[in-house]
C-alpha cells in the first residue's frame, strides 16, 4: 500500500499512486480536524484507492490523539463502516449507504 503523508502547508493528504495523486483536504478547527473533501483521480477509480487513502488518513490521526469531523460524505461513510475509528469522531456528515 502507498504511504499516507500529511501535507500541512497544502491541508491535505496525500497518496501517490504511480503518477498521480489522490488528496483528502481538511482544515483544523478548534484543534480538531476536519475532514473536507477526498480526490480520486478518474483513472484510478474503482480500484479501492479512496479506502486505502481514508484508512492512511485515520490511522495517522489516531496516532496522533486527533479529534476528527467527518465533513466529507465519503471518510463519514468509511468511518461508519469501521468502528475502530469511532471514538476519534466528533460528528460530521451523514454518510451517503454506498459512499
Amino acid at each position: 500500500m502507498a504511504d499516507v503523508v500529511d501535507n500541512p502547508s497544502q491541508h491535505r493528504f496525500e497518496m501517490a499512486v504511480g503518477d498521480a495523486l489522490a488528496v483528502a483536504h481538511y482544515k483544523t478547527d478548534g484543534g480538531r480536524v476536519v475532514l473536507l473533501h477526498t480526490e480520486v483521480p478518474a483513472e484510478l477509480a474503482g480500484q479501492g484507492i479512496g479506502s486505502k487513502l481514508a484508512r492512511g488518513v485515520f490511522e495517522t490521526l489516531r496516532i496522533r490523539g486527533a479529534r476528527v469531523v467527518a465533513k466529507c460524505e465519503f471518510m463519514a461513510g468509511y468511518a461508519a463502516r469501521h468502528p475502530e475509528y469511532a471514538a476519534m469522531l466528533d460528528g460530521g456528515a451523514h454518510p451517503r449507504p454506498n459512499a
